[in-house]
């Protein structure tokens, strides 16, 4: 299962995309957005998704 963000609660900051691991967080029109084919929720390579530990605002990177 794939991480999403929440678009309302973003604020836009960035951090999210250049923190992914895995290339899955990008800017698209007005949001950022996750690609779930290539999402990974980082499970091999740290213990928690680092988007949800990077992200300013709780719970706006959340399983989708």
């Amino acid at each position: 299962m794939a991480f999403k963000i929440i678009a309302s609660q973003c604020t836009q900051c960035g951090a999210c995309e250049f923190e992914c691991p895995s290339g899955a967080i990008s800017f698209k029109i007005d949001k950022f957005v996750v690609d779930p084919n290539i999402c990974t929720e980082c499970k091999e390579e740290f213990d928690a998704p680092k988007c949800r530990a990077i992200c300013p605002v709780q719970n706006t990177c959340v399983p989708a």
